[in-house]
């Protein structure tokens, strides 16, 4: 069975940064209707350490969910792009894990950058995230925190590959979030 991503890529006007994670978590598993919607995915903890010092910073605690309102605006101020890697997927196993999702359509990067004519880099935000960009690009494989070169649209972009924010994944989260700090400070946001 094949399941179609509910989100369009959000591109704030003037976007100069896309982030790419793999896909959503099943509907029932959501905090809200936005990218990296699991309460217990770290992607916005690890923006609230690293931009705010406060890994709450866009947490609603009592709630047990993430502040969809505040997210878009702190990322349209800073002209962060946010998609997902896969536009149709099929789970191998009934949960969100990348190492068991089957991607069956890709995002057309290409398609979406054409979209944010102001971008410059690309961040996948995971190891599925990365090898579907690869697919799409013509770039070697960064190692965790660095960055690769591709070329599109007549003009270079940057290929950061970053650590997943998932629980899953091996690495405290300040650790994850100084990986992001610096991303962001090397492409001036």
């Amino acid at each position: 069975m094949t399941e179609a991503h509910l989100l369009s890529p959000f591109l704030p006007r003037g976007a100069r940064f896309l982030m790419l994670g793999s896909f959503p978590p099943k509907v029932e598993r959501w905090s809200m209707n936005f990218y990296y919607p699991n309460w217990q995915n770290d992607m916005w903890r690890i923006f609230g350490l690293a931009f705010f010092g406060d890994r709450n910073f866009f947490a609603d605690l009592e709630a047990r969910k993430f502040r969809e309102a505040q997210i878009k605006k702190f990322l349209s101020e800073k002209k962060i792009g946010v998609a997902d890697s896969a536009k149709v997927v099929s789970r191998l196993k009934n949960n969100a894990s990348d190492a068991h999702l089957h991607i069956v359509e890709p995002l057309d990067i290409l398609e979406v950058l054409k979209k944010i004519p102001s971008c410059i880099a690309v961040a996948a935000t995971g190891q599925k995230a990365l090898e579907t960009v690869l697919k799409s690009v013509n770039a070697v494989a960064p190692k965790l925190g660095e960055f690769a070169q591709f070329e599109a649209h007549g003009k270079s972009f940057r290929l950061f590959r970053m650590p997943s924010s998932s629980r899953a994944y091996p690495m405290p989260l300040e650790e994850k979030a100084a990986f992001y700090r610096r991303m962001f400070e090397m492409c001036g946001i």
